[in-house]
């Protein structure tokens, strides 16, 4: 019995190293491994962004509560947040969604940091602005980078050509 089984160790074996070859290939994803970090990157952010803007959509205008804030600019950072993390997931209009992204960021950053929090906190649930710090160098990366191949904006607008070089 030990020895039929051998042979389909061996080719099970041989498989999964064809199919990590295969993985590996950068010429398996278009442009590369960088596409396939830029999208998982994007469906993350997107994801966790449209998650913090959920509870916030459904009142945009007054879900924080008593601060002195504008009604209006509670509408907008709602709407960075859900609607941008909705466009970092596909890749579309990428450039305008990292723009409200950092801009809210931003905003939450140095309300935190003017109230004297840190960036990290010493304890759990203390305030600071270590995730919204990162959420701004995320879509500061994927603004300065682009959404990559794997996109919406790729399919859409495609790469822009550059000019040839004169000699």
């Amino acid at each position: 019995m030990r020895l039929q089984s051998a042979p389909r160790e061996r080719n099970l074996l041989r498989g999964a190293a064809n199919m990590m070859k295969w993985l590996k290939n950068p010429h398996f994803y278009p442009d590369g491994l960088p596409a396939v970090g830029l999208l998982f990157l994007r469906i993350f952010t997107g994801y966790a962004m449209a998650q913090h803007g959920l509870s916030k959509i459904q009142n945009p205008f007054g879900w924080m509560g008593d601060a002195p804030v504008p009604g209006f600019l509670q509408a907008l950072a709602a709407a960075s947040e859900f609607f941008g993390g909705i466009a970092l997931i596909f890749g579309v209009l990428t450039p305008l969604a990292c723009l409200g992204i950092m801009s809210t960021m931003f905003v939450a950053i140095m309300s935190i940091i003017m109230r004297g929090a840190p960036m990290v906190s010493a304890k759990p649930g203390d305030p600071s602005w270590e995730i919204a710090g990162l959420f701004f160098f995320i879509a500061l990366t994927l603004f300065m980078t682009g959404p990559g191949v794997l996109s919406v904006d790729h399919f859409l607008f495609g790469r822009k050509k550059t000019p040839a070089a004169t000699t």
